[in-house]
């Protein structure tokens, strides 16, 4: 009986013992060891201005502004021109023992002067050996060796959930430990094309910019970038810069100080369930090509508006976002493999991927309205009208019909006054539109309450759009 009581009791401890919840991770040695190889980053920037100070605290919009400016006198010299340094703060980190240093374009971008501090408190003036603005990644150099480096992760191994620290000096506090978790990979940002963001809830505020990113076994995962704030602080969303696409970066800022980028010269939107079904996709992925610039790559090789564009170089284009970040990858002049869906089948075209070139601004001509009718709205309470020889000749569209109001189910989707109706797309199949009469055809073979997807030319641009629950007759 004793030795089953004790075995019971052996078995209890044992269960307890397993069954206790594990505790928080421990930052500590990571902290103590990655922490010598991230920097502080001041930089200066000279400028001319005026010099606004005044004798008492009040914004110039305050009225207690002009009522103190009356009785109190500025100070001597105030509104003359004269030279200022405007400052700013960030963080980087070591990537090689001969002191280069990756941080974020806009931390050093149009500085005078970068000053580099490490944390046994020596101060270098770097030199900065290039910036990317599209990726937001910079590469710097020291005049220094032995330096403490960091270790780069493999990126294809971070996963969602997983603990990540990031080490920089908020506000200037140098060498500040945070940490969280990996809150989603693969972001796209708005006008941030080229980089697959890591979205962490790690707290990051100004000052953390350009500095690392760790996992847990002390590896560099990316650079932390962003915030998302309503504030200008800390709101639980942040996103680093995975590192694999910074070292690539760096890779071509160290070897020529510029970064190449190849380009197709396509205007591409995201594959809704609605265009997918009116492609004859099977379902929603892609990049659906609504435009394609006359010479350039794609032209030569053959895409066409409506192409959507599955695969490059073999690699599966889930999201439209996907594509600018293959391309931009690959080496200006490499002859490349686009898998197509088009009209049903799919086909590979191959393309030779040209260079991007400085940021281009497209200005955008609007069409010239017709002047408004009393003409019914059609099925999809469109008010058409067919293009004038002037407005063809403008355009340079031999077919097409002018949206001049806009009604009803049409109302509800993005589609305005000025718009030129290009073609109906039905099941994989593109009806192009020359007349009125022949629109309102295709229509009347629709369905009560179907989808109807338009292929849309705004200015110089064109776009697919989906109008859903069309009318009776």
């Amino acid at each position: 009986m004793k030795r089953l009581l004790a075995l019971l009791s052996l078995v209890f401890v044992i269960s307890t013992t397993t069954a206790q919840p594990r505790g928080l991770p421990d930052f500590t040695e990571l902290a103590e060891r990655q922490g010598p190889a991230v920097v502080n980053i001041s930089t200066t920037q000279s400028a001319r201005g005026v010099n606004q100070a005044t004798p008492f605290p009040f914004d110039e919009n305050d009225p207690a502004f002009e009522f103190f400016k009356r009785f109190i006198p500025r100070q001597p010299g105030g509104g003359a021109p004269r030279e200022f340094e405007n400052k700013s703060l960030g963080s980087g980190f070591i990537i090689s023992a001969d002191g280069y240093i990756l941080t974020n374009a806009h931390v050093v971008d149009g500085a005078d002067e970068v000053t580099v501090r490490l944390t046994d408190k020596r101060e270098f003036k770097a030199k900065t050996i290039g910036t990317d603005k599209r990726t937001d990644v910079a590469l710097i150099k020291i005049e220094a060796t032995a330096l403490p480096a960091v270790k780069l992760a493999d990126i294809s191994q971070l996963k969602v959930g997983e603990w990540v620290v990031a080490i920089g000096s908020p506000f200037g506090f140098d060498n500040s430990v945070t940490a969280g978790i990996v809150s989603a990979k693969g972001r796209s940002l708005p006008q941030e094309n080229y980089v697959p963001f890591i979205q962490t809830d790690v707290a990051i505020n100004p000052g953390n910019s350009g500095g690392p990113l760790f996992n847990m076994r002390g590896e560099v995962v990316g650079i932390n970038s962003q915030i998302y704030s309503r504030t200008g602080g800390y709101m639980g969303v942040s996103f680093a810069i995975p590192i694999d696409v910074a070292m690539e970066i760096q890779n071509q800022l160290r070897a020529s100080g510029k970064v190449s980028r190849g380009r197709l010269g396509v205007v591409i939107q995201e594959v809704s369930k609605e265009l997918a079904d009116s492609l004859g996709l099977a379902k929603p992925m892609g990049a659906v090509v609504n435009a394609v610039e006359k010479g350039g790559p794609a032209d030569k090789a053959g895409l066409e508006p409506g192409d959507v564009l599955l695969k490059f170089d073999g690699k599966t284009i889930n999201n439209s976002a996907d594509l600018p970040r293959m391309v931009g990858i690959t080496r200006p002049g490499t002859r490349s493999v686009l898998q197509v869906w088009r009209k049903g089948t799919t086909r590979d075209i191959p393309v030779t991927v040209g260079e991007m070139q400085d940021e281009r601004q497209a200005s955008a001509r609007p069409s010239k309205n017709a002047k408004p009718t009393e003409q019914a709205a059609n099925r999809l309470g469109l008010v058409v009208s067919e293009l004038t020889a002037e407005q063809r000749r403008e355009l340079k569209m031999t077919s097409g019909l002018l949206i001049e109001d806009v009604r009803g189910v049409a109302s509800r989707a993005d589609l305005r006054p000025g718009d030129i109706v290009i073609a109906v797309i039905s099941k994989g199949a593109t009806s192009e539109i020359k007349t009125v009469d022949q629109f309102n055809k295709i229509l009347a073979l629709f369905d009560k309450g179907s989808s109807v997807t338009l292929l849309i030319r705004r200015g110089e641009m064109q776009t697919f759009i989906t109008i859903k629950g069309l009318n009776g007759n």
